[in-house]
């Protein structure tokens, strides 16, 4: 078999979004690829025969065809298509070319097809005098009034906002659903297709709103009808059948961002509440990440064909599931997978599901009712698996005797010969509020190719282990964290005679870039080390990220007034100590971790005489790794495996 390279991403397909046709009998599948000559990604629309896997491919065109929803007839889908520069809404029936049916100048953000398969309501960027700003030939400077003036997915804020706007599918007539200047967040069609529901911040200040009601707009009369009697964080919503439930996805932020996701049942009529995840300590969502998937789409909270259910993606332990919440207060885990399904769609009770696990990088799979046996039915991937090895990580735990633990996975080296020692890369996750799962990921597998050990954990702050684990985190910033991953480092170096201590590795992003700058500035156990979009300044981070001036007051508990505080958690404090060649890795349009704070870093090391380099990454925000242009996606890889291979081999 060949070694797995950083260029191997090219030769990956992502198969998310599954969405089953009204019959049952077929399924529509995005189909996502690294275009290396283009330098961009390449979505298309295949639809799949779910009994006898036959797969035929729907759209021909180049660019990212994506969200796909059936009409009702079956006959036909809409999806989303950027083949005419911005995402539009087309609509695919029968023989015919696909139709462009939306025309919005900054594309659409997300959209849903009504039950009744004649109405699409979208969400856009909309801004009042827009003509005026086109006829406009110099540039122009942004007056800046709000702390909530930028972001690292949205880049600067003007005065656009996030509408709500419907086709006609029959008639082509557009309307706008939301006209105020506040952002609204499209969530789910009624039964009887004549209700939006959305959610609305539309609190006077908005720098320090975080949290929106949930309304229903009747589309015919405009008349708006308040769900919520709070404010909530809502990140899904669904409406029942008959149009008589509302469930929300949201929370009162109890712990900040750190606070799990409950499925919140309002009845229409009533004032009654329910809440239907009270004793689940697990995050409601898929909250694991990785490096390779594209395009997942198909998680949020889906109703039963009677309304007495809510299906969802749930995740725990690095496994993700789908799970059904009944209104009764049943709960039942519908799968059983110790790996990752990133999308699911249904019909009576059969699922279609995606799903990727630590050796198979995404297919599709038919999910049995009588056994929750996963059927594979795709094999866009079959040649990479047979041509590329992979190792399979064994799960690492350590217990304490306080009931405390830390959890995390162990891949020797792909092509391990017994009785040779090698060394070993600690990786730690962004978040630090995510997780680490049983996924493909294409860093790790691309470093034990080369020879090298990798231990992935989910420390405390991580989710998956309950609402008290994912908290423990917040004020403790470079302490318990910090010792939890020390500490199964060391059970690992301990327990495993091929692990050569003598070149241990380190390296993360976000959060972890962090935790490594961390590290090395209170431990040389480290060889070498690669921070990656990293805070190295909490002072700084306050007042430069999008999200600094109430990340650092949730997160380490400190305003601004606390410089001390902020300075004590700050590892740029600490860089006299570190003995440990340190490679910084950047994007140049981060603002979620601006690249001030690795040129601090940089310069700080720089001037001591420390071993340091600095790699920039243009045209890349905060999300390189994930999502960035593949070209450097690859560049990237292959720095973290120059770095590691100049200092440990």
């Amino acid at each position: 078999m060949k070694e797995l390279m950083a260029q191997s991403l090219y030769q990956l397909s992502t198969v998310t979004n599954p969405v089953v046709s009204p019959d049952g009998t077929k399924a529509i599948l995005v189909v996502t690829n690294l275009d290396e000559h283009e330098n961009t990604y390449q979505s298309h629309l295949y639809v799949i025969d779910i009994k006898t896997g036959k797969q035929t491919k729907l759209t021909q065109e180049k660019g990212k065809h994506v969200a796909p929803q059936w009409l009702p007839s079956g006959d036909g889908y809409t999806y989303l298509s950027n083949r005419e520069g911005k995402n539009q809404v087309f609509l695919k029936q029968g023989l015919a070319d696909a139709k462009q049916v939306t025309y919005e100048e900054h594309g659409i953000l997300s959209y849903m097809l009504a039950p009744d398969g004649a109405t699409v309501a979208y969400s856009t960027f909309f801004k009042e005098s827009e003509e005026n700003e086109q006829a406009r030939q110099k540039p122009e400077p942004l007056v800046i009034d709000q702390m909530k003036y930028k972001s690292d997915q949205r880049g600067l804020h003007d005065d656009r906002v996030m509408r709500i706007g419907s086709v006609d599918l029959r008639t082509d007539k557009q309307q706008w659903l939301t006209t105020d200047q506040y952002d609204s967040q499209l969530l789910d069609f009624s039964g009887d297709s004549r209700h939006i529901l959305f959610a609305s911040d539309r609190a006077e200040n908005r720098d320090f709103s975080f949290s929106a009601h949930a309304y229903l707009i009747n589309m015919d009369t405009k008349q708006e009808r308040q769900v919520t009697k709070e404010v909530q964080v809502i990140t899904g919503g669904a409406v029942s059948p008959d149009g008589q439930t509302i469930a929300l996805l949201s929370h009162q932020r109890e712990y900040e961002n750190a606070t799990l996701p409950k499925i919140n049942i309002y009845r229409t009529g009533t004032v009654e509440t329910l809440n239907l995840t009270e004793n689940v300590d697990h995050f409601i969502g898929d909250i694991a990440i990785g490096d390779f998937l594209q395009q997942t789409g198909s998680n949020r909270l889906r109703f039963s064909n009677d309304g007495q259910s809510l299906y969802t993606l749930v995740s725990s332990e690095g496994a993700v599931n789908v799970w059904r919440f009944s209104l009764n207060g049943d709960q039942q885990k519908l799968t059983n997978t110790d790996a990752h399904i990133n999308g699911f769609d249904f019909y009576q009770d059969e699922f279609i599901v995606t799903h990727s696990s630590v050796v198979e990088p995404s297919e599709c799979y038919h999910v049995s009712n009588k056994d929750k046996a996963l059927n594979r039915l795709t094999t866009f991937n079959e040649a990479f698996e047979e041509e590329f090895q992979v190792s399979v990580p064994e799960k690492v735990n350590v217990s304490r005797e306080d009931g405390s633990f830390v959890e995390g996975w162990l891949m020797k080296p792909t092509f391990y010969e017994e009785g040779q020692t090698y060394p070993l890369i600690l990786e730690v996750h962004g978040g630090p509020h995510a997780m680490y799962a049983n996924t493909y990921f294409h860093e790790f597998q691309m470093l034990a190719a080369k020879g090298y050990g990798v231990l992935y954990t989910n420390p405390r702050g991580s989710h998956g282990y309950g609402q008290a684990f994912v908290d423990a985190v917040r004020g403790d910033y470079g302490g318990g964290d910090f010792q939890d991953l020390m500490d199964i480092l060391d059970d690992v170096v301990k327990t495993n005679s091929w692990v050569d201590e003598s070149r241990l590795g380190m390296t993360g992003g976000s959060y972890g870039g962090f935790m490594t700058n961390w590290a090395v500035g209170h431990t040389n156990r480290f060889k070498a080390a690669v921070t990656q979009r990293s805070i190295s300044n909490w002072i700084s981070f306050y007042g430069v990220s999008d999200i600094g001036y109430y990340f650092s007051d949730w997160q380490i508990k400190a305003e601004l007034d606390e410089m001390e505080t902020l300075w004590q958690h700050s590892p740029i404090k600490y860089v006299a100590n570190v003995e440990t060649p340190l490679l910084i890795l950047h994007g140049e349009n981060d603002l979620r971790c601006p690249i001030e704070q690795a040129e601090q870093l940089f310069i700080a090391l720089k001037r001591l005489g420390k071993q340091t380099r600095f790699i920039r990454f243009p045209e890349a925000n905060h999300e390189l790794s994930r999502s960035g242009k593949p070209s450097l996606r690859v560049k990237r890889l292959e720095a973290i495996l120059g770095w590691f291979e100049e200092y440990l081999s």
